[in-house]
C-alpha cells in the first residue's frame, strides 16, 4: 500500500495534506524533527539506503560562510565537511555560501539545511564526493556552481592534495558508495546537476528539484568504463522541470531504477544511455514537449542497442509521449528489504512529487 501519514499521538500537530511518498512519510509528519534531525538517516530507500551519513557522529552547526579551501576555519562548511569523524552539519542561520575551490567531502557526513535557507554555488566550484562512503546531502540550494581552479584544496585535518580543477558539477559523485542526496533544489550549474561516476554505487537521488539546465544528470566515466557496470544508483520522487534539455538520467553503464519521477518535459530526451546501461523505468509521469520531433522519452547513443534491458511499467504518458523499450528478461531492482520501497502508479506522482526540492520546514512543527 501507499504510505501514508498517519495522526497519532506522536504527531498532535498533524492535519491533513496530500499523500506523502514513502520517504517523506519516515519523517515530515513529525513536529520535533529538528530534536532528533538524525533519524533521518532511517529514511532513505533504493540502492543509497545504506547510507548513514554522520548518524552517529556529534551534531555540527555552521556559523560562517566564508571559505578557505586550504586552511578552512572552524565554524565554516569546509572545516566540518573535511574532519574524520563522523558529523552531522546543520546550519546556524540563513547562508549564501560561494567557495573558493570545490568543496571535497569526507566519509561519514550529512549536511542537513532544513529549518534554514542554505544556497551553494553562486559562481564558485561546488561539492565533489570522491572516493568516500556515507554521504547525505539534504535540503540545500544547488546553483550558478562552476569549473574549480587547479591548487591546493584540503581533503582531511592531515592532507592538502593539489587538485586540478572541478568539472563545474552542481554534485560530483566519484569512486564512492552509499549517498543519497533529497530534497535538494539544483539549477543552472556549468556542467551536470548530479554526476554519478568512475564506479560509484548504492545510490539514491530523491525529492530533488531539477531546473534551468542542459544536461542533468550523468552517471558513468566514459563508454566501456569497466568499473561503472558494477553502479547501481535509484532516481526517485524527482521533479524535472519543463526548461532542462537532455540526461534526466544518461547512463552509460551499470543498472538505473528510475521511479514515480515528474518530468514535465524536455527539449531532447529525458532518458539516455550508451554502453549497454540496463534501466527500469517505472511508474513515472512523462509530459512530452509541445515539438512534434521530440516525444520519445528515451534516446540511445549506439546503433546495436536491441538487447539492452531497458523496460517501462506503470509509466503515465502525456501530450504524446512514449518510451522504446528493449531486451528481454528481468529488469527488476533486486532490492533488499532495507532498500524495498512501494512504486505508485504514474498517475500519482504529481502528488508524490509536490514538495521536491528545498522544504521550508520549521522548528516545532511537521515539516509539511
Amino acid at each position: 500500500l501507499l504510505l501514508l501519514p498517519t495522526l497519532s499521538s506522536s504527531f498532535p500537530y498533524y492535519s491533513p495534506k496530500p499523500p506523502l511518498n514513502p520517504i517523506d512519510s519516515c519523517w515530515r509528519s513529525d513536529p520535533f524533527w529538528s530534536s532528533h534531525r538524525q533519524n533521518l538517516a532511517n529514511c532513505a530507500r533504493g540502492f543509497g539506503a545504506t547510507a548513514i551519513g554522520g548518524k552517529y557522529g556529534p551534531i555540527y552547526t555552521v556559523t560562517d560562510p566564508s571559505d578557505d579551501p586550504i586552511n578552512p576555519s572552524p565554524g565554516t562548511l569546509r572545516y566540518a565537511a573535511i574532519q574524520t569523524q563522523p558529523l552531522w552539519i546543520i546550519f546556524s542561520r540563513d547562508m549564501s555560501i560561494k567557495l573558493k575551490n570545490e568543496l571535497i567531502m569526507n566519509s561519514y557526513k550529512t549536511i542537513d539545511g532544513r529549518g534554514v535557507k542554505v544556497d551553494i554555488g553562486n559562481g564558485g566550484p561546488c561539492i565533489t564526493i570522491q572516493e568516500v562512503s556515507h554521504v547525505i546531502v539534504h535540503g540545500i540550494v544547488i546553483h550558478g556552481c562552476k569549473k574549480g581552479k587547479a591548487g591546493i584544496v584540503r581533503s582531511s585535518p592531515s592532507h592538502a592534495g593539489h587538485r586540478l580543477g572541478s568539472d563545474g558539477d552542481g554534485i560530483s559523485v566519484w569512486d564512492s558508495t552509499d549517498v543519497w542526496i533529497d530534497h535538494c533544489s539544483l539549477s543552472a550549474c556549468f556542467d551536470g546537476l548530479v554526476d554519478v561516476t568512475h564506479g560509484s554505487t548504492r545510490v539514491t537521488i530523491s525529492n530533488n528539484l531539477f531546473a534551468d539546465h542542459d544536461k542533468v544528470m550523468l552517471f558513468g566515466h566514459v563508454d566501456g568504463f569497466a568499473a561503472d557496470k558494477a553502479m547501481k544508483v535509484t532516481v526517485a520522487f524527482n521533479r524535472f522541470s519543463s526548461d532542462l534539455v537532455q540526461r534526466m538520467p544518461r547512463v552509460r553503464t551499470g543498472y538505473a531504477h528510475v521511479a514515480n519521477n515528474r518530468y514535465d518535459g524536455w527539449e531532447m530526451y529525458a532518458i539516455g544511455g550508451s554502453s549497454n546501461p540496463t534501466i527500469l523505468s517505472e511508474g513515472n509521469y512523462y509530459v512530452a514537449p509541445n515539438s512534434k520531433d521530440k516525444k520519445e522519452v528515451t534516446k540511445r547513443e549506439a546503433k546495436n542497442w536491441k538487447n539492452w534491458k531497458w523496460r517501462s511499467t506503470k509509466d503515465l504518458f502525456l501530450n504524446g509521449a512514449y518510451f522504446v523499450p528493449s531486451g528481454w528478461g528481468s529488469c527488476s531492482p533486486a532490492y533488499s528489504s532495507l532498500q524495498q520501497f512501494y512504486v505508485a502508479t504514474g498517475s500519482m506522482v504529481p502528488l508524490l512529487t509536490a514538495n521536491a526540492g528545498v522544504l521550508a520546514c520549521s522548528v516545532a512543527k511537521p515539516c509539511l
